[in-house]
Formats: structure tokens, sequence, C-alpha cells
């Protein structure tokens, strides 16, 4: 059994940046992959960033690429999402989930978090 908890989301101006962080309970985090994912009112659930357990693989969406970058310390259970130029579009909330597989699907993923909201005004 996984536990996720996400922080670090608000109201940010576009061009911004937010770190959302999510800490994990339980001590096989590290086993584990992890990923963000975000839902936007309206809309279905999408994947943004994934990243292998040990981190040597990572996935991000077309929408986010060289502008999001997700990392992992497994030594405090926690994952990251720094995301910089922040635009209106990538106003959603954001949940992190943990999975035993490395996977861009969020079929894959067994525990999620609450969510964080990440709002960016124009």
């Amino acid at each position: 059994q996984v536990q996720l908890v996400e922080s670090g989301g608000g109201l940010v101006q576009a061009g911004g940046s937010l770190r959302l962080s999510c800490v994990a309970s339980g001590r096989t985090f590290r086993t584990y992959a992890m990923g963000w994912f975000r839902q936007a009112p309206g809309k279905e659930r999408e994947t943004v960033a994934a990243i292998s357990w040990r981190s040597g693989r990572t996935y991000y969406a077309e929408s986010v690429k060289g502008r999001f970058t997700i990392s992992r310390d497994n030594a405090k259970n926690t994952v990251y999402l720094q995301m910089s130029s922040l635009k209106p579009e990538d106003t959603a909330v954001y949940y992190c989930a943990a999975g035993l597989e490395y996977s861009s699907s969020p079929g894959r993923y067994d525990y999620w978090g609450q969510g964080t909201q990440v709002t960016v005004s124009s």
C-alpha cells in the first residue's frame, strides 16, 4: 500500500514557474514507477510525465516537453515536477500516482494522490 500527498500547487502568472512535490508513504516507494497527471474541467485526465523507479527512463507529454522536468529522490520518498514557462492551458488539478510498471498510461498506476490545483493566469 502506498499513500501519496501532493503539494506545491497555486496561482501563477503565465511564464512563471512552480514545483510540485509528492511524498509517498511506505518503504517500497523506490520500487514504484511514478507519474504526474492532470485534469482540467470538462477534460479527460492526461499524462504529464512519468519516471521509472531508478530514474533511468522518463516520459513527457509533447505539450510540456522542454518546460517540465520530473525527478525523484528515493531517499526522501518524493517525486517532483518542476514546471517552467507555464501557460494558461496548463491550468488543471495535478495528481501524482505510483505503479509497479513504468508507463505513460494512467491505467497502469495503482495508487493516486488527492491532487493539487495549478492555475495559470494570462
